[in-house]
């Protein structure tokens, strides 16, 4: 078992990614990160002419861009219901469209700019963890078929098996919307086109402090330093001390995968005859696809921490891999691996500005459409062609009690854990 991403193992980084390896003395703009944020606000700028740095402390998509489950959908994580009970029914709607608008970003970037990601729009499946909560999804598809004109399927117990090769689950929705792709030839993909309008990738460029010195940030690197009249912050989950008072926004989460061994066409037939992207209903979760190349990937939160073994993890998904799919008991797991999701205490993700930096983060597990977008939307703010966002618009809550240590996080466990219990 290899303990590293399946993503990037399959497709490696690309040995002529156009990565450069001078820093230039100034640019308009310089970004921290080199993931889905940092390279959708380097294409947006780029494009507009702006001068643009991309540093990258690792190496170009080397975070949760590269170690995610490789599914999106419509939607964001407080969930849309949620969002037009805290910020009523004009702005909760918008929020809802700008999950579209994503998703349509992510089809920008395959047709218009020819990224072979293996994209598959077969729709997602949420499943009904305990007969009570198919009676949830039941409320929810009137909801959205009444405040959102968005069609979804119930599907009954009875007909679940035309659905998913399993009798653990108790029926589910279908949303048309839901899709799948291959992380690592996105995120490498995006970063040749932001290449190709000309802004710079810097590698192995560790951040160690952002100061303005006159009309300038200046950025100092392990390595070096240059100037930016702008600079963002696009870590997420992997904020460091850069920009001290960003961590005290956003609190890193594990989120762990394995994936077995390709199967046969058979056998994939018969665990996922529809291909769709799939989930359980558990506060804490499971998600669940089969990869492009016919292997079952299976992710989840074992516990909210960062840092556990990833042979601990192994054991703990593929024992819930098998409960659900006793039929791959003799299917081995090659990879196991985890990344770092950025969650935030309103649930909500956020565009901002803190200590002369501007950021975008907190996308609680569905970075993979809300990343591009917030990336994309800080471009267009700092280049002047949107005068303010959405994901600005709304306040950002902190607590005292939390300086970027999420020590509070067993106690969030224990909560959720309970939460799935009683449900």
């Amino acid at each position: 078992m290899i303990t590293s991403s399946f993503w990037t193992d399959d497709y490696s980084r690309p040995a002529d990614l156009p990565v450069s390896t001078e820093l230039p003395e100034k640019v308009d703009v310089a970004i921290i990160g080199g993931g889905f944020t940092g390279l959708s606000a380097a294409r947006t700028l780029a494009k507009a002419g702006a001068s643009v740095a991309v540093l990258e402390e690792h190496s170009i998509g080397w975070g949760a861009s590269s170690r995610n489950g490789g599914i999106t959908g419509p939607g964001l994580k407080m969930g849309t219901a949620g969002m037009f009970r805290r910020y009523g029914i004009e702005k909760g709607t918008q929020f809802w469209r700008a999950s579209l608008d994503a998703l349509d970003l992510i089809k920008e970037l395959v047709y218009q700019e020819g990224i072979d990601c293996d994209w598959e729009q077969n729709g997602d499946l949420s499943l009904a963890y305990k007969p009570s909560h198919f009676e949830s999804m039941r409320k929810k598809a009137d909801w959205y078929r009444s405040n959102l004109d968005h069609e979804v399927r119930l599907v009954p117990p009875s007909e679940l098996r035309n659905e998913i090769g399993s009798d653990a689950y108790f029926g589910g929705v279908v949303d048309p919307l839901g899709a799948g792709l291959h992380p690592a030839k996105l995120v490498f993909g995006l970063a040749r086109v932001a290449a190709g309008y000309g802004a710079g990738l810097f590698e192995a460029r560790r951040v160690t402090e952002v100061k303005r010195e006159g009309g300038w940030q200046r950025i100092s690197l392990q390595n070096g330093s240059l100037s930016a009249v702008d600079v963002i912050a696009a870590t997420n989950g992997y904020s460091g001390p850069a920009v001290p008072r960003l961590r005290r926004k956003v609190i890193p989460a594990g989120s762990y995968c394995i994936v077995t061994e390709p199967l046969s066409a058979e056998l994939q037939a018969e665990l996922s005859p529809q291909r769709r992207m799939l989930w359980d209903s558990k506060w804490f979760l499971n998600y669940f696809r089969l990869t492009p190349d016919g292997r079952m990937l299976w992710g989840g939160r074992n516990n909210l921490s960062t840092s556990m073994s990833l042979e601990r993890s192994a054991r703990i998904l593929r024992s819930g891999l098998l409960r659900v799919f006793p039929q791959l008991a003799e299917a081995p797991v090659t990879h196991s691996w985890s990344g770092h999701l950025g969650l935030t205490f309103d649930l909500m993700p956020h565009i901002g500005h803190v200590d002369g930096v501007h950021y975008a983060l907190g996308y609680g597990g569905h970075g993979l459409h809300t990343a591009l977008l917030l990336g994309r939307e800080l471009g267009r703010l700092l280049t002047g062609e949107i005068t303010t966002s959405l994901f600005e618009g709304i306040p950002h809550k902190t607590y005292f009690f939390y300086r970027g240590v999420p020590w509070f996080m067993p106690l969030v466990e224990a909560y959720y854990r309970y939460k799935d219990w009683i449900s």
